[in-house]
């Protein structure tokens, strides 16, 4: 590979099969990234970013590649287009031998993972130092980087939280389409330059679309002015190029629809008659509901010609089948696709004759790039179908009226990008996160409701947010068996559905607190992010037409390889592995944890206290309660005790379990809760004590005990999640030379303000929350290194 590969030229051509634009070098050769790519559509903005990323991680000096960030966040406004984007990708790695998945022995490769909600089983986030793509929609970026991850273990936000702000490159494509989820994005990287990543270690953002106002980046704590370095255009020696000359060159002809979007019926008989045998008719419409209307309209007209419906609410694999289906070039009659606005969002794909409904002129204009996008025919036309201003939803009537100014003035003449006015509309960002939400989103403990902060007005605007949902074959009896989703079976739909969802079907939704599946009676119970479980017998889904809340027909469930308890609160943590003893799991988790740090490089006192915290990160392991969690038998035959590993078969079965004696198991017990207080009691510094309690995610902030936790017998003593004061552990080997002596545990720490042990956990928290040398976000990405060295000691599995 390497003596096929001397310049950025050779990699290009090697990935994509064709030569670069002269732009797409200028971005690679730079020392830095541009903060804003504006370049009209068709013309490789995808190519040109995550292959310049791809040159300066493996193929430029040393110097370009300290300035290139690890992870590259691809961010996609919509959904149904990710799985293409990963395809490419994929393709381009291969074609450079450089695809890998996130397993131990592919260290040199680069994976791909696709973030979409679901149970992730891709473990990228356990190679905090390896290079690796990540691509997926603003709603999964942006709730994991605000510490809510949609679709995700609750106990896995902090580890995301930490690595998407840290040691990362976000690139937000057709940013036009992004909505309130534009302003959080302008926001993190604000609060990233202020509040601070790890040194060396920096977050960096690009905004990229065809129709970008720099304006649109300004908000109350970002002045493009001051942050924005670099634009990057196309220059004349691109317009030069013969296949981009075409392009822009490219002949449309714009012309208004005989018929308005109420006039369905009509419409779809304009839509057929217009149709050409052989080629590709696209229609664009601005909603699902509109969309699925007209597509039955053409469908019941039996047009000569193969029919497509694309739209956001599928599953994946049959998401994947449509987007194929409008891929794959028109056969002998041709194709008419009926698609949402997720057309506007990277798919390259090209008709001769195309329908938009009236819409913002940035989406106009992306979606005029679908129509004769190569410039291969010499003539193509566009038809614009009028909407009155009451159905402007999803946009803003003045947008369409500002539109329809436009589209008049144009009527008749092509609007190819040589032809397009210079036309940008202003964005006005609403409801933005501050600074003290960042702050209060650091905390992860729910209320004893199971409650969170809701952050979906920071994700998508009010008529855009989704909740996911999946379907199985519900015995009722049987119920507690059924576990996580996989991405697979998942399918998004609109909270605006929410009551007729909740009319027409038997919903049922995880409870963090009880940790059992539990029937949804009110709506407040159904918000955007959440996944819910649905019975297939009830219909909902068909696989030719996507969710639809009015069909009774039984759902085909997907079937999933592995359907493991979800356990959250409900359960004691086990540890299941071969037997190993707190020795020698840390001295594993500590070997692990140098090997990080050895390639990202932090600062010595930070690595000082990462090291210390993986030392004492079980040392809770020896208190008795979780020793009784294995069989008395089967502890006689290990050798070295107390137990930090047992097989399978060693641990003893919970049910039933009564309120226990001292030394026995109990309800909620966490050990890294009892690590955290014997850290601090054996005068460990703040940081490595907190380390080692929230390398699970389930003790951080603060110390708090359960519901209908078991209590000890002299109810004067503090409890909390099964440690209790005054428990002692014995003295215990904690490897590398470390040995903790006898140890009686002080609760104190969990009271509100300062003891004789000084400052409270939550009060010492938030002292490194709140620090200028650590804050949110430096102290979320050494929990992510911590929670990485741990799973990789434990072999790779991610025991919450």
């Amino acid at each position: 590979m390497g003596s096929k590969i001397n310049n950025y030229h050779d990699l290009f051509s090697i990935a994509t099969g064709h030569t670069p634009y002269p732009y797409q070098e200028r971005l690679a050769m730079s020392e830095n990234f541009p903060e804003i790519v504006e370049v009209p559509t068709g013309l490789g903005k995808t190519d040109a970013i995550i292959l310049a990323w791809l040159w300066r991680r493996r193929f430029a000096g040393d110097h370009i590649r300290a300035l290139t960030p690890r992870r590259l966040f691809f961010c996609l406004p919509m959904r149904v287009l990710v799985e293409q984007t990963k395809d490419k990708v994929e393709g381009w790695l291969d074609n450079l031998n450089l695809s890998g998945s996130n397993s131990e022995t592919d260290g040199n490769k680069i994976s791909v993972t696709v973030l979409m909600g679901g149970e992730d089983k891709q473990n990228w986030d356990l190679y905090p130092e390896r290079d690796a793509i990540i691509i997926g929609t603003q709603d999964m970026f942006l709730s994991r980087a605000l510490n809510r991850g949609y679709g995700m273990s609750r106990y896995r936000w902090p580890t995301h939280f930490g690595l998407l702000n840290n040691d990362c490159l976000w690139v937000m494509d057709e940013i036009q389409l992004m909505g309130k989820g534009l302003s959080t994005t302008i926001q993190l990287q604000a609060f990233r330059n202020k509040i601070g990543t790890i040194d060396s270690l920096s977050a960096q953002s690009v905004w990229m679309s065809a129709t970008l106002n720099q304006d649109w980046l300004r908000t109350v704590d970002f002045d493009p002015q001051k942050e924005v370095n670099t634009v990057l255009k196309l220059g004349d020696d691109d317009l030069n190029v013969p296949p981009a000359h075409k392009r822009i060159n490219a002949v449309k002809t714009l012309k208004r629809a005989d018929n308005d979007s109420k006039k369905q019926k009509d419409l779809a008989k304009e839509i057929i008659s217009r149709h050409q045998a052989g080629t590709r008719t696209l229609v664009v419409v601005n909603t699902v509901k509109r969309a699925t209307e007209l597509f039955k309209h053409i469908e019941n007209n039996k047009p000569d010609a193969e029919l497509v419906l694309i739209h956001s609410r599928f599953r994946p694999s049959d998401r994947k089948k449509v987007v194929q289906s409008l891929l794959d070039e028109p056969g002998e009659s041709g194709t008419i696709t009926v698609s949402t606005q997720v057309i506007e969002a990277g798919v390259d794909v090209s008709a001769k004759v195309l329908f938009t409904e009236l819409a913002p002129w940035s989406s106009l204009v992306q979606r005029f790039g679908r129509c004769n996008r190569y410039g291969e025919y010499d003539n193509a036309e566009i038809y614009w179908i009028d909407v009155p201003e009451k159905d402007s939803a999803p946009y803003d009537e003045k947008e369409f009226s500002d539109s329809l100014v436009t589209l008049t003035e144009l009527e008749g003449k092509s609007v190819g990008p040589a032809n397009l006015p210079d036309k940008v509309e202003g964005f006005v960002h609403r409801q933005i996160i501050r600074k003290k939400e960042i702050f209060e989103l650091f905390d992860t403990t729910p209320d004893l409701t199971g409650s969170d902060i809701d952050i979906s007005r920071y994700i998508r605007d009010s008529d855009d947010m989704d909740f996911s949902v999946f379907w199985r074959d519900i015995e009722k009896s049987k119920i507690q068996d059924e576990g996580l989703p996989h991405r697979e079976e998942l399918c998004s739909v609109p909270v605006s559905d929410i009551k007729n969802l909740k009319d027409k079907h038997d919903v049922w939704i995880w409870g963090h607190i009880d940790g059992e599946w539990k029937l949804v009676w009110n709506y407040n119970e159904i918000y955007p992010g959440v996944t819910l479980m649905l019975d297939a017998k009830q219909g909902g889904y068909t696989n030719a037409k996507g969710w639809d809340v009015k069909s009774k027909k039984k759902v085909d469930v997907i079937p999933c390889s592995e359907k493991s308890r979800n356990k959250f609160y409900s359960d004691n943590t086990i540890s299941e592995g071969k037997w190993e003893s707190v020795a020698e799991h840390t001295d594993e988790v500590c070997r692990e944890m140098e090997s990080i740090l050895r390639e990202i490089g932090l600062d010595s006192n930070l690595s000082k206290s990462l090291i210390e915290g993986a030392r004492w990160h079980d040392s809770g392991k020896a208190h008795n309660s979780f020793q009784a969690m294995i069989k008395e038998e089967s502890l006689k035959d290990f050798s070295a005790p107390p137990a930090a590993k047992a097989p399978n078969g060693a641990w003893k079965n919970y049910s039933g379990l009564k309120n226990p004696g001292d030394d026995e198991r109990r309800k909620y017990f966490r050990h890294e809760l009892a690590s955290g207080i014997l850290a601090l009691q054996n005068n460990r510094s703040d940081l490595a004590a907190y380390l080692a309690a929230a390398h699970h995610g389930k003790v951080r902030g603060s110390i708090r005990s359960m519901p209908d936790e078991f209590i000890p017998s002299d109810k004067k003593r503090r409890f909390a999640r099964g440690v209790w004061d005054g428990d002692v552990v014995y003295e215990t080997d904690l490897g590398g030379g470390i040995i903790m002596p006898e140890t009686e545990i002080d609760l104190s720490y969990m009271d509100l303000g300062a003891g004789e042990n000084g400052p409270s956990w939550s009060a010492r928290v938030l002292k490194l929350r709140d620090s200028p040398e650590i804050g949110p976000f430096r102290l979320a990405y050494l929990e992510a290194l911590m929670k990485a060295s741990d799973e990789r000691a434990s072999g790779g599995g991610k025991n919450d």
